[in-house]
């Protein structure tokens, strides 16, 4: 029987291409030929993997694409403001001509392609390739962002403060307009909205969907998402626990980092265990400069030692004064402010990390789950929203900084004594002890789930099997 090739075709962002490269990776260990569809400027992590000694086969695309009308020197959304992102839209759809040649010369047995190329359903189809979805984040917030889809509950309140049930799910989830994307509940149509449309479409039509979590973390969703929304699907994940390497590959993970990874470590390593809160906002949502003086004021009042990563970016240096008078002379012995991309994963599973502020991105969750950190949740975007959901009311393990306006650049509603008072709840006394044991289990149970014989690693074995026989029926 021949090797199974997999095709792995992922989002510009950096977001989407660290677990796609794990994805690939552990596809690897398990005996399946692997190639990445790159564009230059993501070339560096995979040849890491390769210098690693994962055998993971690269082919090149332009981009931005011949036509696009993207500016020079745009390379990833991440580097996207809100009126550049209809035109990096665009310019993905550009490429499903050049891609389709790719499949139509290689022939893979099976695609993995990002949700933001809804058009790959009909590509691989062309050539009786399976293809499979990968959103990047969990069951949970699929099946909730469906259902919002659906039933449109924010329709039914009077106002954006009053509170509606998201209906038909496991659990009770209460939410307020605000937090709903402006494009879903003022019903705009644009470029943006359109292709939202077709991604919900081609996935009905697509082989199914990989997911980047596991079974014993969101059961109930996982199996509502199968069984009531009757999509194909295989929990895998964590991905990034499936990665075996050392301390330099998980340095390495997505950009180079700001700060020396040895000094960073030499100064958690000073510290009691338990007794460090680390605060990141991930690689795209922007704070104003106001909203950083409040975060910085909270950490002064939380009274606790902390690291934090400040993105840069336009907005914040607009004004480079936003840390208070006197602050790092104040904190110089306490924290570290790192200005730039960070070692998060190497920071978050050592020991002194006691607590991790988070934006709610998945990647990130997924991280402070594996690392069995409680969560401060400060939702700003995308699906954040619906995992701070999950993260505060299903697994118990985080509170709410109060967040309630779904905004790219942070809203300034947040105030120092909540961001003061949510910090302390989960670094001092027994409600931030009983969430630390019990997303201590939760980091035991995403271990046991990739090893042999766990739920993740028997959902990737069943796919692995499925996509052989499909390739034999085909063939």
């Amino acid at each position: 029987m021949s090797q199974l090739h997999v095709f792995f075709f992922p989002l510009m962002a950096h977001g989407h291409m660290i677990p796609t490269l794990e994805m690939a990776k552990l596809f690897t260990s398990r005996g399946v030929q692997t190639t990445i569809i790159a564009t230059p400027g993501f070339v560096k992590p995979i040849e890491n993997a390769r210098n690693s000694g994962f055998n993971i086969g690269i082919h090149l695309m332009k981009f931005p694409p011949e036509k696009s009308e993207l500016p020079d020197g745009i390379t990833s959304l991440d580097q996207s403001s809100d009126d550049v992102i209809p035109k990096f839209t665009k310019a993905l759809e550009l490429l499903q001509e050049p891609f389709e040649k790719l499949l139509e010369e290689f022939r893979p047995d099976c695609l993995v392609a990002d949700m933001f190329f809804p058009w790959a359903t009909d590509a691989a189809a062309k050539f009786d390739i399976p293809r499979l979805v990968f959103h990047g984040t969990s069951c949970f917030s699929l099946c909730t962002s469906e259902h919002m889809r659906i039933y449109k509950p924010y329709k039914n309140v009077s106002s954006d403060s009053e509170e509606f049930i998201l209906p038909n799910l496991p659990h009770q989830l209460k939410f307020t307009r605000t937090q709903v994307p402006d494009f879903d509940r003022e019903e705009i149509e644009n470029d943006f909205t359109k292709m939202l449309t077709k991604v919900k479409e081609s996935e009905t039509r697509s082989y199914g969907v990989l997911v980047n979590s596991f079974y014993e973390l969101e059961p109930d969703y996982a199996d509502h998402y199968r069984k009531v929304l009757r999509r194909n699907a295989w929990h895998i994940g964590p991905l990034l626990l499936s990665n075996k390497g050392g301390e330099d590959d998980k340095s390495q993970r997505g950009k180079e980092s700001a700060i020396d990874e040895h000094e960073c470590l030499e100064w958690l390593n000073s510290m009691e265990p338990n007794s460090v809160v680390y605060i990141c906002f991930g690689s795209m949502a922007t704070f104003t400069a106001k909203q950083l003086h409040e975060i910085a004021k909270g950490l002064e009042i939380s009274g606790q030692k902390f690291i934090w990563v400040v993105r840069e970016g336009k907005n914040q240096e607009e004004n480079e004064n936003w840390l208070p008078e006197g602050f790092e002379e104040k904190t110089k012995d306490i924290g570290l402010i790192i200005k730039g991309w960070a070692p998060q994963l190497l920071i978050l599973q050592n020991k002194a990390i006691g607590g991790f502020v988070t934006h709610c991105g998945w990647n990130s969750t997924l991280e402070g789950v594996c690392s069995g950190l409680p969560m401060v949740t400060w939702p700003v975007f995308a699906e954040q929203f619906f995992n701070e959901k999950l993260v505060t009311e299903v697994l118990r393990i985080g509170v709410s900084v109060g967040s309630k306006q779904w905004k790219r650049i942070a809203n300034e509603g947040i105030e120092r004594e909540a961001i003061a008072m949510a910090i302390r709840r989960i670094m001092e006394g027994e409600e931030g002890a009983e969430m630390r044991s019990r997303a201590q289990e939760y980091k035991k149970k995403a271990r046991m789930a990739i090893e042999e014989s766990g739920s993740s690693y028997n959902d990737l074995s069943a796919l692995v099997e499925e996509l052989s026989a499909y390739n034999r029926v085909t063939t």
